[in-house]
């Protein structure tokens, strides 16, 4: 999995699955990686995709969530 990188963080599981599908619907792969405790609830829920997908992938994010 060298080649996947995080490229967004967040607190709850439905926003990092809301990312993925919309980076699958532009044709990106993309997974998620719960990094989050699950008995003290602290941490974050990562979202990956491929390092030559990384700078789209944040920008679609980051539309997504209405920073852009």
């Amino acid at each position: 999995m060298s080649d996947w990188v995080s490229v967004y963080s967040f607190g709850k599981q439905h926003e990092a699955e809301m990312a993925v599908e919309c980076l699958i619907d532009n044709g990106i792969e993309a997974v998620i990686m719960n990094k989050k405790d699950s008995a003290y609830l602290f941490g974050d829920i990562e979202v990956y995709a491929k390092q030559e997908n990384v700078i789209l992938a944040k920008h679609l994010i980051n539309k997504l969530l209405g920073f852009e």
